[in-house]
């Protein structure tokens, strides 16, 4: 029972990695708390239901189109909801990026209806795979672990490898010597922000799957634990995100299985790790250490 729910809990665990990361990386550039990653989770899934039911694309295809339109639209949103507000009071651009999110959120309700449905024929059929006698895991959920591990090997391969990787990181030490090295920021941001986007589609897409249901308002939620998630690992800390996910998604796993009977829903557990880990360490477990938050 303890391992099947640790299983669980790291499936669980590497969609929320997928969702904050791109948080973690905007935050390291810009210092900025990008609350409208959850509504691109959300595009991601609606572009790739697009992509299948009306353009007739196969999954593969669909899921790429999918990580595109997301890139795009977090492009966008940094474009034109961000960078005219770069410099100013922080709350100002949290504020721009929370009414960006709603907006775009009813606008994806007037398309679709706010209600739930199901997410089109994928070819994938959920089946289980039985590990031991005692473990199993369906197909789906393993789908998401393969994701993530592969989209951090592509991740940090670009950042360790790649000019514009090595910018990025160059930019999230100092933006302002960036700037005067050489570095196009405006570049690197739009880069970080479409990366970022386009790993939230692939969580987004999986997710849909796994439970063949898709909504307007299926992002509220993740992007909220995903902030959950890199507060927990460090603001900033690719490393720390990634701990910080596995670590909420093994906890709520474990409490979905053994604290059935407790008040306290397995949703609010994260919120709950987050009020102690800003009151007993605010820098996160990887986080630099840190006058103020």
């Amino acid at each position: 029972m303890l391992a099947q729910q640790l299983l669980n809990g790291i499936a669980l665990g590497f969609h929320y990695v997928l969702i904050a990361l791109g948080l973690t990386m905007v935050y390291g550039v810009l210092r900025l708390l990008h609350f409208a990653h959850g509504v691109i989770y959300m595009i991601g899934a609606f572009a790739a239901m697009i992509g299948i039911l009306y353009l007739q694309l196969p999954f593969a295809v669909a899921l790429l189109f999918a990580m595109v339109v997301s890139g795009i639209v977090g492009m966008s949103i940094e474009r034109f909801a961000y960078r005219p507000l770069r410099g100013t009071h922080p709350i100002t651009t949290l504020i721009s990026g929370v009414g960006i999110s709603i907006f775009l959120e009813n606008v994806f309700q007037v398309m679709f209806t706010s209600d739930s449905r199901a997410f089109p024929e994928t070819g994938i059929t959920t089946s289980i795979i039985t590990l031991t006698d005692s473990i199993t895991i369906t197909n789906t959920k393993l789908y998401i672990i393969i994701a993530g591990v592969v989209c951090l090997g592509l991740l940090y391969g670009f950042l360790k490898l790649t000019k514009l990787g090595i910018a990025i990181q160059a930019a999230a030490q100092d933006i302002r010597a960036a700037s005067l090295m050489g570095i196009n920021v405006n570049r690197v941001v739009a880069v970080t922000f479409m990366l970022g986007s386009a790993l939230a589609a692939v969580a987004g897409v999986l997710v849909a799957i796994n439970f063949n249901s898709i909504s307007p308002t299926m992002g509220a939620l993740p992007g909220l634990k995903a902030f959950c998630v890199v507060v927990l690992g460090g603001l900033g800390s690719i490393r720390g995100t990634i701990v910080g996910g596995l670590l909420l998604g093994v906890v709520e796993s474990l409490g979905d299985g053994f604290m059935t009977d407790l008040v306290i829903d397995k949703d609010a557990i994260a919120f709950v790790i987050l009020i102690l880990i800003l009151l007993i360490r605010p820098s996160g477990l990887f986080g630099k250490h840190i006058e103020k938050v």
